[in-house]
């Protein structure tokens, strides 16, 4: 294959698809990072009859007198005569009408065999009435069909009358429209073959205007039944109102009612008469009795009534409205086979010039193009009659369904979102009922439901439901795969479809199919999917799975490889015993809760989410509930497993965790409220049966062994003192005390800190949910009443300890309701919180700085300068009030929304000629430019960085500095806020503050993703992290932000969080004032391990090898530097101490050019050290810059060039080489000699690439130097 080469501006480039940044993977850009977590926006159930009937009582209304025309019909001689198929002029005429009302109501009986049809021959006013009463009396809410064939009697009236006879036939007496009306009610149909017809359509309507007027005016409720009846009735009429009926002597007299309840042989009729020149050898006789049956597919009948069926549904679907297909050809079997074969009247009538009726009006459809196809399934069929009939030859099937499907096959192919349904869907649809090609057509219907939700309502609306779901009584193991698919589609749009699939027994079908374990697992995950929104919410769902033993099949599949299936798994869990006592029973018996704990640690993150929801709900009660002691003896046990997932990395796993530890709270609300008193006692006057001990919160290896008995081992502790930040030991928590209806002391209370803990996430969400949970605890204790009563604890069965403990109430009236939070510039004393006031979503700093820990060195800029007014504010408080805000989290739904969407589609990335490809290939070639520049500029000639290319004056000084590697951006960070900078325009593209009601300094930043789609990584000195991604935008947005480092230690010096990024792994490197490293694994969001540091002070820098990713450079307070290798294990994983520095390390940076590595160093003493790899790392070279306390420096990775900042104030750029620091030059203005002179450099930093210098000062000005000469001052 030739190579390809792509130009980008004058450059070019070979073969883009070889460039590196292919395969870089992407962090955070999963669809739980880019997706709302809600799920599909469902629409109504538009595709469901609202009404459905049936038509069950049906009127032949028969007004012939043969032998005798009407006055003021003049018909021509011949004329049409026969009625029903059937020539009256060949028996007497009392006869003739018996035989043709008989044979009108055996058409009839072919659409609708079980209605009650009654005959009314010639009849009088009196017979029309009692008969129209009776049948609404027997129909009741169901329809009535009125057919009025009024052929021997005069045309309606002007006025809306009808005619019918007297008793001894010798007079036509009128009935008035307005009068049958009134018989008839509604729901009604009425169908009227006569001549100027459709002047009763006309009558009708005002008739039944009239009648809602008057009953309105009357205030009558006993005629309420009869308001509506314009809506609720169906007219048709053979014609206009001005029409005669064909009289053509080839024709039968009632064309209108052959149309209707004889469609082929009406059809076969027209298309002889229109055909200039049959087939040689095709008689009349022959079209009279086409061989077959109708029902009977492969008999030309019968082939020829399936796509004729066929053909109208589709001539239907595409010209009618979508209420009214539903109305008409949905709702009511007769109806739709009458509206079906209208259309046929509509073609045939409109050649004789009428113009049949309906109302509600069709559009027309007599042009529709789907009628040449039906010309020619015609042709082919009925030119094979000679040899059928004569020489018995064997009957070849049209290829009118081949045809269809191959155009449908076209449309799928070139179509990529089905804005408009294919004509053809109908089609396709009676494919189904075809057993041969059922398999195709299944599959072409589950690649048209694959395109997403559009198509799946298309093809509900169409019909399909009812077919699919009787397919699942079908035991061909062949259509197992292909069904699950279609139902896995429907059911992740219309959820309402589970009462249909119990009522049919059709989950059977797919806990067969989860059981079998030949089945693929892909379509057994689908099955899993199925179940699952089988049971959601619906109380004889669960009940069915549940005998179908569901529950014991799930569980032992937890261990299955694939994250998709275990995660439906563990949602099919939860779903099934949720609010459901018997489930629940069972599933303790089993101990179903201990084989759901290893999925808590589950590499992925959505499943650690289901596996939290389906504990979540086993330990939440419904209304009604009946728990045993055995259920609630476990209830502690699995709120203590569930507490160590407080510092899990994703967000939806602890907003799932909130949910959980709510419904703990609401079962134990006794419990916990002793607990809220206990923990904001700070005398810890308040006594309880148990002392706890400061919260502990667990964390489990994401490998931890198995233990000898099978068990799940039990999460090891590390410490985390909320209150006071403060180390404490870390047993092994105990469980619940055997006590059926409290929870032990040290139990519940450190639950409750797990939920104070929470309450102080950097995720917004998350904090919101936990303060709900929280303000209603203390709303409660504050009123004296109870969380909600769910039968589980009264004062009565509290031991007479835990009596003496509960406040009376009125201790609760003297409480004052806590103040709304306060803005950051208002203050007030800790002294006038309420006892139960509850934290603000930040972990609150110390009123005072406190003097640096672990006993390092004083650090850099450490000054009471940085100290803000900002850092003395007490946590906010959120008050509630009395309703709990607490909902799902719409994790459930978001998932489902996986099935909604294409399974089977590539992603857009992946089309070529995308714009979405075209724009990742144009990132990829110009970041290949770019770092090809950078490498050019390593072995350029020594260039002076004297060049002001960017200078702006900001309000707040810059506390941080970092240059995107690929596009003119230049990142911000101030104490609370952050900013980007255009530095190609000169402009700021977004400013942005910190998370909200968070206190927490920005100290470390990160770009994500840079050869893409990046995002914006920033630690605060708390140990929260936050992605965020929008940057350049006016809004950006929140990905994710989690707990880093959970027990950072406050400090007054710089040191805060620490952080670095390896994108080629997607780690990250997090430390600080900590005694370890912690890396997280942002693809699972989880933590990899703790490497101690092994020093006792606090990390001040980390730089990780880019020749050798797992090694990992740390620098500290006290001088010491150290190399980690994450591949040993955490306790022996440092493989060099380095300590030739007496003060604190600014930074580090291991770097690589012109085939040398080397570790540079740089301390506060303004030292600078040059280290060798291949000498074990020993020192070759120490500089001193003489910038004592200044601390400041910035060291390019990629070129040998350094700068610092000197006290003067100044900055000096060196080269950095194997004989020493060579200087270049030293920048004292910020725009040449004579310009203005920079303040003291606060922070200093490097491009990545280009050699560009960033400086930011204590004036809040930021300037960037180069040796090109561009200028854009603000």
């Amino acid at each position: 294959m030739d190579k390809v080469s792509v130009s980008v501006g004058p450059f070019e480039v070979e073969d883009p698809l070889q460039l590196s940044d292919w395969s870089q993977p992407l962090s955070f850009m999963k669809s739980r990072h880019v997706e709302k977590i809600e799920g599909e926006v469902l629409q109504q159930e538009s595709w469901r009859a609202k009404d459905k009937m049936k038509t069950w009582s049906v009127a032949l209304v028969m007004c012939m007198n043969f032998g005798v025309d009407p006055p003021d019909v003049v018909k021509t001689v011949p004329c049409a005569r026969k009625e029903c198929w059937i020539d009256p002029l060949s028996m007497s005429p009392h006869k003739a009408l018996e035989v043709v009302s008989n044979a009108l109501q055996k058409q009839y009986e072919r659409w609708q065999p079980r209605a009650r049809y009654k005959q009314l021959l010639d009849p009088t006013t009196e017979e029309v009435r009692k008969l129209c009463i009776a049948l609404r009396k027997n129909a009741k809410n169901e329809r009535v069909l009125f057919h009025y064939n009024g052929h021997g009697v005069p045309k309606p009236t002007k006025n809306g009358e009808i005619w019918v006879f007297n008793k001894d036939f010798t007079q036509y007496i009128p009935l008035c429209v307005y009068d049958l009306q009134g018989w008839l009610i509604s729901p009604a149909i009425y169908v009227y073959d006569c001549s100027n017809a459709g002047i009763i359509v006309e009558s009708f309507k005002n008739f039944a205007r009239q009648r809602d007027s008057e009953i309105f005016l009357e205030n009558n409720s006993n005629r309420i039944n009869m308001i509506g009846m314009l809506e609720n009735c169906i007219q048709m009429a053979a014609c206009g109102k001005d029409e005669m009926l064909p009289m053509n002597p080839k024709l039968p007299a009632d064309l209108f009612t052959s149309c209707l309840t004889t469609p082929i042989k009406a059809a076969v009729l027209w298309y002889s008469l229109h055909k200039r020149k049959l087939v040689e050898g095709i008689t009349e006789k022959m079209l009279e009795d086409i061989p077959g049956r109708l029902n009977e597919r492969r008999t030309p009948l019968g082939e020829l009534n399936w796509i004729f069926t066929a053909i109208t549904d589709t001539i239907a679907w595409n010209t009618l409205p979508r209420d009214l297909f539903q109305k008409f050809f949905r709702q009511d079997l007769l109806v739709a086979s009458l509206f079906r074969n209208f259309l046929l009247a509509e073609r045939i009538m409109r050649t004789y010039n009428c113009n049949p009726e309906t109302h509600p009006p069709l559009p027309p459809t007599y042009n529709h193009p789907m009628w040449q196809a039906w010309d020619l399934a015609l042709d082919s069929i009925i030119s094979q009659l000679p040899a059928i009939v004569e020489k018995n030859a064997t009957f070849e099937p049209s290829q009118f369904f081949a045809h269809q499907l191959a155009a449908f096959q076209v449309w799928l192919i070139s179509c990529n979102e089905p804005r408009t349904p294919p004509k053809e869907l109908p089609i396709v649809l009676q494919f189904l009922l075809s057993q041969a090609h059922r398999l195709q057509a299944l599959e072409l219907m589950g690649r048209y439901l694959d395109l997403g939700p559009a198509a799946v309502h298309a093809a509900l609306a169409v019909g399909i439901f009812p077919y699919v779901l009787k397919l699942l009584g079908s035991s061909l193991s062949e259509l197992q795969p292909i069904l699950v698919f279609i139902w896995a589609k429907i059911m992740a749009v219309d959820p309402s479809c589970q009462v249909d699939v119990v009522k049919d027994g059709g989950h059977c079908y797919f806990i067969q199919i989860l059981n079998d374990h030949h089945m693929q697992l892909e379509y057994r995950t689908m099955a899993a999917f199925v179940l699952a929104m089988i049971v959601n919410k619906y109380t004889k769902g669960q009940e069915e799975c549940f005998k179908n033993d569901i529950i014991r099949l799930c569980l032992q599949q937890l261990d299955n490889p694939t994250a998709l299936y275990r995660q439906w798994l563990a949602l099919c869990l939860g779903r099934v015993w949720r609010n459901f006592d018997a489930a629940k029973r069972h599933a303790v018996e089993i101990g179903a809760h201990q084989k759901l704990y290893p999925l808590l640690w589950d590499e992925n993150p959505e499943v650690r989410t289901a596996a939290v929801f389906a504990l979540g709900t086993y330990l939440s009660s419904g209304p009604g509930d009946r728990l045993t002691d055995q259920m609630l003896s476990i209830n502690p046990e699995i709120g203590m497993t569930l507490l160590s997932l407080v510092t899990d990395g994703s967000p939806l796993v602890r907003k799932e965790l909130v949910l959980a530890l709510h419904g703990l709270v609401l079962l134990y609300e006794r419990d916990f409220q002793f607990a809220a008193l206990r923990a904001s006692d700070p005398d810890n006057t308040t006594t309880s049966p148990e002392e706890p001990p400061p919260m502990v919160i667990m964390v489990n290896p994401p490998s931890a062994p198995a233990t000898p008995t099978g068990d799940q081992p039990r999460p090891y502790p590390f410490s985390l003192a909320v209150d006071g930040l403060t180390k404490s030991p870390s047993p092994n928590p105990p469980l619940a005390n055997g006590s059926t209806t409290s929870f032990s002391g040290v139990s519940c209370t450190q639950i409750w800190k797990g939920i104070i803990f929470l309450a102080s996430d950097p995720f917004p969400d998350v904090s919101t949910m936990t303060h709900s949970i929280i303000g209603d605890v203390k709303d409660r204790l504050r009123h004296g009443t109870a969380i909600r009563n769910v039968g589980i604890i009264s004062p009565t069965a509290l031991s007479p300890r835990e009596q003496s403990v509960v406040p009376p109430v009125s201790s609760f009236s003297t409480l004052r309701k806590p103040k709304p939070p306060r803005t950051p510039q208002h203050s007030a004393s800790t002294q006038d919180m309420s006892p139960f006031h509850a934290p603000a979503p930040h972990v609150p700093r110390p009123p005072k700085p406190k003097p640096a820990v672990f006993g390092h060195p004083k650090g850099p800029d450490e000054s009471d300068e940085e100290v803000d007014d900002d850092d003395d504010d007490d946590c906010n408080s959120v008050d509630t009030g009395n309703q709990l805000n607490v909902k799902e989290t719409g994790f459930g739904d978001w998932c489902c929304r996986y099935f909604a969407h294409s399974l089977t589609r590539a992603p857009s990335e992946c089309d070529r000629a995308g714009d979405s490809y075209l724009q990742r290939e144009y990132r990829f070639i110009r970041n290949h430019l770019i770092r090809e520049d950078g490498a050019k500029h390593c072995l350029a000639p020594k260039c002076k960085l004297s060049e002001p290319l960017f200078v702006s004056n900001e309000e707040h000084q810059p506390a941080l500095l970092r240059f995107h590697p690929y596009t003119p951006h230049l990142a911000v960070m101030y104490r609370k806020s952050w900013s980007v900078w255009d530095v190609e325009e000169g402009k700021k593209v977004c400013t942005q503050p910190n998370l909200p009601n968070h206190m927490g300094k920005i100290t470390a930043t990160e770009f994500i993703n840079p050869h893409d789609v990046s995002l914006l990584l920033t630690g605060l000195d708390d140990g929260s992290v936050c992605v965020w991604r929008g940057y350049s935008e006016a809004t950006p947005t929140l990905v994710t932000a989690w707990r880093g480092l959970t027990d950072m230690i406050p400090m007054t010096a710089k040191g805060g969080m620490v952080l670095d990024w390896e994108q080629s792994t997607g780690l990250l490197y997090a430390s600080g004032n900590v005694k370890h490293i912690r890396i997280w694994d942002t693809h699972k969001e989880m933590k990899v391990c703790d490497i101690p540091t092994g020093v006792d002070s606090c990390v001040t820098t980390l730089a990780s090898d880019m020749g050798e990713p797992a090694l990992c450079v740390a620098g500290f307070g006290d001088g010491s530097i150290k190399m980690y290798d994450r591949r040993l294990p955490p306790e022996y994983s440092v493989v060099h101490t380095l300590q030739e520095h007496t003060t604190w390390i600014t930074c580090v940076s291991m770097q690589t050019y012109s085939q040398n590595r080397r570790l540079l160093s740089y301390s506060t003493s303004g030292e600078v050290k040059l280290w060798d790899p291949a000498l074990s790392y020993s020192c070759v070279k120490t500089f001193n810059l003489n910038a004592r306390n200044v601390g400041v420096c910035g060291i390019h990775p990629r070129t040998p060039l350094l700068a610092c900042a000197l006290p003067q104030p100044s900055i000096k750029i060196f080269h950095v080489n194997s004989s020493g620091l060579e200087e270049l030059n030293v920048i004292k203005y910020i725009d040449g000699f004579m310009g203005q002179k920079i303040a003291q450099p606060k922070c200093l930093a490097f491009h990545p690439y280009k050699v560009w210098l960033a400086a930011g000062g204590l004036d809040g000005f930021i300037y960037i130097y180069s040796t090109e000469k561009k200028q854009a001052i603000l």
